[in-house]
């Protein structure tokens, strides 16, 4: 596939249809200082460079930079966009997934026109460099995203009468794809069997693709769907698998989610166990059990010991490191692995990270409840 695939109605350039991995292709380390470079291969990988390259970092890559031209009496002089090789001193990052493409602000540093601002626009293929101070969750990070990248595509439809919503799992989240609603009012013609149709047209590129295809919701629709999908597209159908829901939509993905039926596939708990340990969280704090939440609380908690599982955001450590309180968060975070907690990192592109920074962005399960 050239990544061309059908969404809402339109073709529509979206890098869903393609399963390729990271790759490093230089790793050049002293201890935590040094250079990782990689070639990030789709949406995920830009994701992750989101929250690995940060203010102060330096980035090497090819990119595009208009130099003047030469000039004579007849021709005025003129500038042409060239490519080269250059390092800029990173000032700013932008993750824009409707793009696929992550931006990196700053000065150059390395190459023509030193002190002058530049604009990195790292793709599906760039390959970039990254020089700096690195930290350990950085580095897990990329080791995450080189096994991540390899694991099984899944798709998951969630339909009932009227309504069906696609989505692709991805590392960072359930990204919505697709979102149908057909007429079931009387009169001529087959609505039902039209709305299938159009459901089976909007799963024809991302559905091959797909190593397993998730069919969920309430009742007896999905049954009926596979049936179509069975004589319209046999292959997409053979690899599917149905799942009782009693929602759809972004309630029917987390409700696929908690049924484990992502992590049977993929042997990845990632989005499984930040559902879960959400719902923990939500139903410790319901019930005033064992949890904190909030820097203050959770700083508490670690104080006495209480801390068994430490729930913080990307967004969060982003923040904090962005604003100057990095080290001071990193040195929380060993702190808390050196007193045998556990630390899990909750994406903000889903639903349960979302809640989680809604939260105050850190929140932590204890060992024992705990007053202050």
């Amino acid at each position: 596939m050239d990544g061309s695939c059908f969404r809402d109605g339109k073709d529509y350039y979206y890098p869903v249809c393609t399963l390729v991995a990271v790759r490093i292709t230089k790793r050049r380390l002293k201890g935590l200082v040094g250079e990782i470079g990689v070639v990030p291969e789709s949406l995920d990988d830009l994701w992750h460079l989101k929250y690995i390259i940060e203010v102060g970092d330096l980035v090497f890559s090819l990119t595009k930079r208009s130099v003047e031209g030469a000039s004579d009496k007849l021709r005025p002089e003129k500038s042409e966009k060239r490519t080269m090789r250059l390092g800029v001193l990173v000032e700013g990052v932008e993750f824009h997934r409707f793009s696929n493409r992550l931006r990196i602000h700053g000065i150059i540093e390395s190459g023509v026109d030193r002190g002058s601002y530049h604009t990195l626009n790292i793709e599906g293929g760039t390959e970039l460099s990254i020089v700096k101070a690195w930290r350990r969750d950085q580095i897990e990070r990329i080791e995450e995203a080189l096994k991540e990248s390899n694991r099984p595509r899944v798709v998951i439809v969630t339909i009932e009468e009227g309504e069906a919503v696609i989505g692709i799992l991805r590392q960072f989240t359930v990204e919505e794809f697709s979102d149908l609603r057909g007429s079931l009012g009387k009169g001529e013609g087959n609505y039902r069997g039209e709305f299938f149709s159009e459901v089976v047209k909007r799963l024809s590129g991302v559905g091959e693709e797909a190593d397993a295809l998730l069919i969920a919701g309430p009742g007896f629709t999905k049954e009926d769907f596979l049936d179509v999908l069975k004589s319209r597209m046999p292959a997409i159908a053979e690899k599917s698998i149905l799942v009782d829901t009693a929602s759809i939509g972004i309630q029917g993905f987390q409700e696929v989610l908690r049924r484990g039926v992502v992590e049977r596939i993929t042997a990845s708990a990632r989005l499984t166990r930040e559902t879960l340990l959400m719902e923990e969280l939500l139903t410790r704090i319901s019930t005033n059990g064992p949890v904190a939440y909030g820097w203050d609380e959770v700083r508490f908690a670690f104080e006495v010991g209480a801390i068994k599982t430490l729930l913080i955001t990307d967004e969060y450590l982003h923040v904090k490191r962005e604003g100057g309180s990095g080290e001071e968060i990193d040195r929380f975070l060993r702190r808390v692995e050196e007193e045998r907690g556990r630390i899990v990192i909750f994406s903000t592109e889903f639903e349960p990270g979302k809640r989680l920074e809604g939260l105050g962005g850190v929140a932590a399960l204890l060992r024992f409840k705990i007053e202050r």
